[in-house]
């Protein structure tokens, strides 16, 4: 385990709006797919370009981001909640210097907060006193309330899928959900654990050609990460394959996706902010179906 504790960021004062951040949820149609792994990665890879990243552990129930690092932490987001200390006091600092926000696992009032709780989130970003250029969420997978929520919220959503029936079928139900229940037109498709490019590239049209035909969507290849010894090695070590072994197969595939999405248009105004994306979690919490625009 890493000696990683919980400590304060420097920032450049208390509550301060520091400018526009990419909020990037990372989610699935099943458990068992690597999709915490790809958060981790991807979030080291974005650091390693320079950006000032934050990993936030939205799956509140059943957290394992800190374990996944090897992240020793000593409060999370349920001390947030529960009024004993700030947000910026649960922050972990991860590889690459990556801000990591740990939910609590074992807690199954986690899983249920209400919407006053969650409002309450939306004040603690507000104080955040780091400055940021990317949230990446690591959702729960599947397609509970929780999902639908900061699925909603991000600006952009990547749906990581293996090449498997039950995680094609599932992720198809996911974007099905997101896009007739919640109006999400666009989402980016990560091929994750395949043999190679090709692989990833022809399960991407199988999923495109599917969705396309039945629901009004634009898919995205974001691309694909291989099947690699390395990658296992790094999650038995406690670590991002990215720092651990960055001349692995896994390490220069999520190096190109980090900056493929590096290379997204950044969100300008209201929407581009933290307190906007906490604030559209909380606004489908409370079941407003107000149109958002960005």
């Amino acid at each position: 385990m890493s000696d990683n504790v919980n400590k304060k960021s420097s920032g450049s004062g208390k509550g301060v709006v520091h400018g526009p951040v990419r909020v990037i949820a990372v989610t699935s149609g099943k458990g068992g797919v690597g999709k915490t792994n790809v958060s981790v990665n991807l979030s080291v890879a974005m650091a390693g370009l320079g950006k000032r990243v934050m990993l936030l552990d939205a799956d509140l129930g059943l957290a394992n981001v800190d374990v996944v690092l090897g992240l020793h932490s000593r409060s999370n987001l349920s001390h947030v909640i529960n009024g004993e200390c700030g947000l910026d006091d649960v922050i972990v600092e991860g590889p690459r210097g990556i801000q990591v926000i740990p939910a609590s696992s074992g807690v199954s009032r986690m899983a249920r907060l209400s919407t006053m709780e969650y409002a309450g989130l939306i004040g603690a970003f507000s104080n955040l006193d780091t400055p940021l250029d990317t949230l990446i969420v690591d959702t729960p997978a599947g397609i509970a309330d929780d999902v639908l929520s900061f699925s909603r919220a991000a600006q952009e959503v990547v749906v990581v899928v293996c090449d498997e029936p039950a995680s094609m079928t599932d992720a198809y139900a996911l974007i099905k959900v997101l896009n007739r229940e919640q109006g999400i037109g666009r989402f980016h498709i990560l091929a994750n654990r395949v043999v190679g490019d090709v692989d990833g590239n022809a399960l991407f049209r199988r999923m495109a050609a599917v969705c396309t035909k039945f629901l009004d969507v634009t898919l995205h290849y974001l691309g694909s990460v291989p099947e690699d010894t390395y990658l296992r090695r790094a999650v038995q070590r406690q670590g991002a394959v990215v720092e651990l072994y960055p001349g692995s197969q896994a390490g220069k595939a999520f190096r190109k996706i980090a900056n493929v999405v590096d290379g997204w248009p950044g969100r300008q105004g209201p929407s581009g902010h933290l307190e906007f994306f906490l604030d559209r979690v909380v606004k489908h919490k409370s079941n407003d179906h107000a149109l958002w625009t960005d």
